[in-house]
């Protein structure tokens, strides 16, 4: 579904991204991993757009991604939760799942009766602010505005960091719900190993830029985890 082949990045003069290579089947639950500062963001915003590559390319069910802007990459089938979430604070719950709409396919203005069957909250506080809400339920209403876009593959950037365990647990089972009953298809960037192993069928390891490890989550042993995830 989802190919990088030779991806470089450079951000000022670092080389952020040598050669990458990087496939995510369809169906799968790819996880990628990585210390602090390995590259791990940075692929993600080249995939959606957000920076620019050097070299190399990105395709997405056959179709070149690099030569399209951010906005057409939503377009195509793919939704993002960034790092941090970065919801519209000063906006309802219910604008912030809006903004979604507008890329749709079908060009439907109702919101998925999906998306509240996932995160009953969102529902509940569809007038609040979303600056008032927890982290957990901001979380929650990041994947909720990705989903809105009713896509093929889902990205989420770091989605447990500075969630409580419930809500870290109730994101876990809703991305296997999504892909084992929706057949969705996830790319997700994770540091919280047993989350990583629980809902991702296959990792990969970056370090330095560089892919260094991969294979099916089986296979991420304490060996593998020593050699490159250790501190």
């Amino acid at each position: 579904m989802l190919k990088i082949e030779g991806l470089n990045q450079f951000y000022g003069g670092s080389h952020t991204l040598w050669d990458l290579n990087l496939s995510v089947p369809v169906g799968s639950r790819v996880c990628v991993l990585g210390r602090n500062g390995m590259g791990k963001t940075t692929l993600l915003k080249c995939i959606m757009g957000l920076l620019p590559a050097s070299s190399g390319k990105v395709t997405f069910e056959g179709v070149e991604l690099l030569n399209r802007p951010a906005n057409e990459r939503a377009r195509v089938g793919i939704g993002y939760v960034p790092q941090g979430r970065e919801i519209f604070s000063h906006l309802t719950v219910e604008e912030n799942l809006r903004v979604g709409l507008g890329v749709r396919k079908n060009g439907s203005r109702s919101l998925p009766e999906r998306v509240f069957d996932l995160f009953p909250v969102l529902k509940q506080m569809l007038k609040r602010l979303g600056g008032d809400l927890s982290g957990g339920q901001q979380q929650q209403l990041a994947i909720g505005r990705a989903l809105v876009l009713e896509p093929k593959l889902l990205i989420l950037d770091e989605p447990t960091e500075g969630i409580q365990p419930n809500i870290v647990h109730e994101i876990g089972d809703v991305v296997l719900k999504l892909n084992k009953e929706e057949g969705l298809t996830v790319l997700l960037v994770e540091q919280k190993l047993p989350f990583a192993r629980r809902v991702a069928s296959e990792f990969s390891i970056l370090s330095n830029g560089r892919r260094v490890a991969s294979g099916t989550i089986a296979e991420l042993t304490d060996d593998v985890v020593r050699a490159h995830l250790s501190v």
